[in-house]
């Protein structure tokens, strides 16, 4: 009993925290992925746990690529933590440490190959993304930023993403 009371005002203590120290974001962006080679449109959030830790949930839908009679759909979802190292008036850098899923689906349309009939394949992939970001305030509600990490999974990926973020 005495650790679930614990652990309770400790979770209560940190959203007070959070809540005093910095706004709930939400924003779109702009990525490019290595392994797709492709371009790609998302959307995240970030929640205030801690004075410098943010939870950045986000979700990533690259463009489909087509080479030849092959068709490849790929999103991500990531539930990421951002570590504030460096805050100044300007911008903000922080560490990016997180879990990723991706879904990957590849379509052979066997009307464009004699040796192919029209067929599909799917895999979803669990990964770690680690990377780092920068915020630039600029003095508004809206804030620009860029991203850079590297998702370790099969094959492995680097994104690098930049869009605007809307404090709360």
């Amino acid at each position: 009993m005495k650790t679930i009371t614990t652990l309770f005002i400790i979770f209560a203590i940190g959203i007070v925290t959070a809540k005093a120290q910095t706004d709930t974001k939400i924003g779109s962006y702009l990525a490019y992925g290595t392994e797709i080679e492709s371009i790609g449109i998302g959307v995240n959030a970030e929640f205030p746990i801690l004075e410098k830790l943010t939870i950045a949930p986000s979700f990533t839908y690259f463009i489909p690529k087509e080479e030849g009679f092959v068709k490849i759909n790929w999103f991500e979802f990531n539930a990421n933590a951002n570590y504030y190292i460096l805050e100044q008036d300007n911008l903000s850098i922080y560490g990016i440490g997180g879990l990723n899923y991706s879904s990957i689906k590849v379509k052979f349309d066997g009307e464009d190959n004699p040796f192919f009939n029209d067929e599909s394949a799917s895999d979803g992939r669990i990964g770690l993304n680690l990377g780092g970001g920068i915020n630039f305030n600029i003095g508004s509600k809206i804030e620009p930023f860029a991203e850079l990490k590297y998702v370790i999974i099969d094959g492995g990926q680097l994104v690098i993403a930049a869009g605007v973020k809307y404090a709360l």
